[in-house]
């Protein structure tokens, strides 16, 4: 029918989909017909009938009748979602039902980002797992005199110096991070800067108290490990890609384990280990050797380490985007730089267009085709930067789900650190006397293997755990959940912990030995494959509050710190408990114990909900 636009026709609101027929609509009995509903507007030029009202007068017309609407799944409502046949079924997202993907690792979003952070995040264990094949021989060599005793004494300081200091400061760098002035790319940058000075200094230290002051001072500035995952969580903002983005930090410590000490081993004391190269007579060593490594002997390895620290230092300056609400839209004048290095480096001779600036002078941006260029505009600076809102206090942030998070998170840094500490002395402790063991549980000693054999032991653990994170934790997780796969794989630790004494009670063949050692540590490591990330996720999701993530997982890191640091320290005293008492197997059962009271709390904590982002949000992020 014909429409007629009147001056009233602003005000006239069209009727809600529904079945109507001969419905009168009476014009001063229903005065909210005249407000605009902005929520079910449309053109008049769609509309096929419109109630309209001519002259000053109300009048009456009837509106024809609208057909049922029975295909549910082609009119969307009015927020965006679809409610599928039932219609108080959970309504989901038309957009999330339509060309959905399965979620691999190619499918990754900002796979850039991630990578600058991995290889960041990389630097610290290759640096640990470095020293700790070395470091009882260089402590030896600045003091010969001392015996075994407080040489292991003094590598156990070394070691809890470090974890001390993050314990102490991880909150406080998380509060920076979540300041506005400060940011989360600044707190990371003067972490990798801090590393890399604690590693030189290490390296060329000649007493003892210096190596502590260095070791110490790399804990004091470093506490990237809270702020990369805080990074990660504003990066990746759909949870469907949580379990592979939270994967990449702890695949790095496996990667180290592999690596470190080979690195290690092999560079600590180069004039003795390669003469030919650096020694008296030798290619690079001249006449008398190379002066500065038989000076310090120990140094080289950190040189490396630092260098591969510096990279990623740079690589984080140059090429990583600051995600902080509100920082993230400051200039950024080493991201900018990167960008043009990589303009610089990427331009060709041939084939190319006329390059074009965007309108903010920004920095240019490829889009994706070979041989063209393009400057689509930024998001982040094409909108003014939220409001600074008040930041909540410590009291608003601890809710009962989240300290409960945080208790389990502690029991599990604490069991896996004393893990790893109490197999590196296990393995090598000697063989007890035959004849030592009485009844069931009173046995002592360890496996007695060679310094080459306990090197292929752990190295044991980085080639089971990396197949196992790459290959088979995204699927399960995806399928299980991330709270469910934590409480299905997190009793392998106990287990584990229950068999690892009973290694010693087993005849000293090798085709024995081996094949069970291997079991034994395989159940730790698809044990904590699965529940260090899960842990992390879960500190994540508790957060509902931008401004107060990087604080929270600040604590996370320091709690994981302390525990981190009391593990190896009950571990060692453990162990040297049982030693003496011939009941090796005490440390072990207790470790257990502990691990099963962390599983029990699992059953207490729910997943929550994270940081929801709105859709233009997500596409934002993801442009």
């Amino acid at each position: 029918m014909g429409l007629t636009h009147t001056p009233h026709e602003h005000h006239a609101g069209h009727s809600r989909p529904e079945a109507t027929e001969g419905i009168q609509v009476p014009y001063q009995d229903n005065p909210d017909f005249l407000e605009n509903d902005s929520d079910w507007a449309s053109t008049d030029s769609d509309s096929a009938s419109t109630a309209i009202f001519n002259g000053s007068s109300p009048r009456l017309r009837e509106l024809e009748p609208t057909p049922l609407i029975t295909d549910y799944h082609q009119f969307p409502s009015r927020n965006g979602y679809d409610s599928g046949d039932d219609p108080d079924a959970v309504p989901r997202r038309i957009d999330e039902d339509q060309n959905e993907k399965p979620v691999t690792w190619r499918s990754l979003p900002k796979k850039g980002q991630l990578a600058i952070m991995t290889f960041a995040r990389l630097s610290e264990p290759l640096t640990q797992t470095s020293l700790q094949a070395y470091m009882f021989y260089q402590l030896k060599s600045f003091d010969p005199s001392l015996p075994d005793s407080t040489i292991s004494a003094q590598a156990g300081m070394l070691q809890g110096s470090f974890t001390a200091a993050q314990f102490l400061t991880a909150v406080w760098w998380g509060r920076l991070a979540d300041a506005e002035w400060m940011g989360r790319k600044r707190v990371l940058l003067i972490g990798l800067l801090g590393t890399c000075i604690s590693c030189l200094g290490f390296g060329f230290s000649r007493s003892f108290v210096s190596a502590a002051i260095f070791r110490t001072l790399g804990g004091v500035l470093n506490s990237n490990v809270g702020v990369m995952r805080t990074m990660i969580a504003e990066i990746i903002v759909e949870k469907k890609f949580q379990s592979r983005a939270f994967l990449l930090l702890p695949m790095c410590f496996n990667i180290g384990v592999i690596i470190g000490p080979i690195l290690g081993g092999s560079l600590a004391d180069p004039v003795n280990s390669f003469p030919q190269l650096f020694g008296p007579g030798s290619l690079l060593g001249g006449k008398d050797g190379v002066c500065w490594m038989q000076h310090w002997p120990y140094a080289l390895p950190n040189v490396l380490s630092a260098i591969f620290i510096f990279a990623s230092l740079a690589a984080v300056f140059f090429g990583l985007d600051e995600t902080h609400e509100t920082a993230r839209y400051r200039r950024d004048w080493g991201r900018k730089l990167g960008k043009k290095l990589v303009r610089l480096a990427s331009r060709r001779r041939r084939h190319y267009r006329p390059l074009t600036q965007s309108a903010d002078d920004e920095s240019l941006y490829l889009d994706g085709s070979v041989g063209t260029w393009s400057a689509p505009s930024s998001p982040a600076r094409s909108r003014a930067p939220p409001r600074p809102h008040k930041r909540q206090g410590f009291r608003q942030i601890w809710t009962r789900n989240v300290l409960l998070t945080l208790l389990c998170h502690f029991l599990l840094a604490f069991h896996t650190s004393a893990f790893n500490s109490m197999t590196f002395v296990f393995l090598p402790t000697p063989r007890a006397p035959e004849g030592s063991r009485t009844g069931f549980f009173h046995f002592s000693g360890g496996l007695g293997l060679p310094s080459s054999r306990v090197g292929l032991a752990t190295a044991i653990i980085g080639f089971i755990g990396l197949p196992l994170q790459i290959l088979l934790y995204p699927k399960i997780q995806s399928k299980l959940g991330t709270l469910t796969s934590f409480r299905m794989f997190l009793p392998f630790s106990p287990l584990s912990y229950l068999l690892m004494p009973f290694l010693v009670v087993l005849p000293r063949i090798a085709w024995l030995v081996w094949p069970a050692f291997t079991l034994v540590v395989g159940l730790q490591v698809v044990s904590r494959t699965f529940a260090l990330p899960a842990a992390i996720i879960l500190v994540n999701n508790c957060v509902t509050e931008p401004s107060i993530l990087g604080t929270v997982h600040g604590v996370a890191q320091s709690i994981s710190s302390a525990a981190r640091t009391l593990g190896p320290f009950f571990g060692g005293w453990g162990l040297g408990f049982g030693l003496e008492n011939n009941i090796i197997g005490a440390v072990w059962w207790a470790l257990a114990t502990e691990a099963l009271i962390g599983w029990f709390l699992l059953w207490s904590i729910y997943e929550g909900k994270g940081i929801e982002r709105k859709k233009d949000e997500l596409d934002e992020a993801e442009s």
